[in-house]
């Protein structure tokens, strides 16, 4: 089966994903049995245990969906039993400038291109490989993303870009507008102009970008701007909509 990384570095299709903030191994394995490329069991904004982290990976297996772990924040403590317990990638929440990413990309390499601590004694399993097969077999399948969430990372774009080992960028707009002070108002000049510039730097540096894509109109006028990283919900968010669009089916 062709690596997740391999798919977001070798081809130019999109892929397309879901946040998890409810801690279940059911609705991941629902998701990704579904078609999706990628989930992210969320630790920022969820309230997920590591317990919950290491089933709801579990429950990706036999699928082609990528497991990945959005941390609370860029620490090794966060990270690395994230990816002992089997997660491929990890999502870099808040991040502001080139030394943030660099720091990233080492909490999620190996010695020497990193300090990733050994120890994938639950990992190897998830991804059916021995235990010393993990790191010559699956060590350098691990993703690095990284969330632009902060007015610092828009001003710091082009050296952040110039960070080598970051797999994909996405334009977080709900943290980012927020920090711009216009939370949650899409449309407003200063946050246009700081997601187009971010937005061409990234795809100038060659880097996967990706955004919220939350409806069939916005994920098309993604695609038509270079995205290939799609955000197509929330779990949660989902839901919620489900039940209050089915309370008005019964109304004449």
């Amino acid at each position: 089966m062709v690596s997740i990384k391999e798919r977001i570095h070798k081809s130019k299709e999109p892929l397309g994903g879901y946040l998890c903030l409810i801690p279940s191994p059911v609705v991941t394995q629902a998701l990704a049995a579904a078609g999706a490329d990628w989930l992210v069991v969320d630790q920022e904004h969820g309230s997920i245990s590591i317990e919950n982290v290491h089933a709801m990976i579990a429950a990706t297996a036999g699928t082609a969906c990528s497991p990945w772990v959005r941390v609370a924040k860029r620490d090794e403590a966060f990270v690395k039993p994230a990816l002992d317990a089997g997660a491929e990638g990890i999502m870099f929440p808040l991040i502001r400038t080139a030394e943030d990413a660099a720091e990233c990309v080492a909490l999620t390499k190996y010695p020497p291109n990193g300090r990733r601590g050994w120890g994938p004694f639950i990992a190897h399993s998830r991804w059916d490989v021995e235990l010393l097969d993990y790191l010559p077999k699956r060590g350098h399948e691990t993703v690095c993303g990284l969330l632009i969430e902060t007015r610092a990372a828009v001003d710091n774009i082009e050296d952040i870009c110039r960070v080598e080992g970051v797999d994909y960028m996405i334009i977080a707009t709900f943290d980012l507008s927020t920090e711009l002070g216009v939370s949650g108002k899409f449309d407003a000049p200063i946050l246009l102009d700081a997601v187009k510039h971010a937005e061409n730097e990234i795809l100038k540096a060659g880097i996967a970008l990706g955004a919220a894509a939350l409806t069939r109109e916005q994920t098309q006028s993604n695609l038509s701007r270079g995205h290939r990283i799609l955000v197509y919900g929330f779990d949660v968010m989902m839901l919620k909509a489900h039940v209050r669009q089915a309370a008005g089916w019964s109304q004449s």
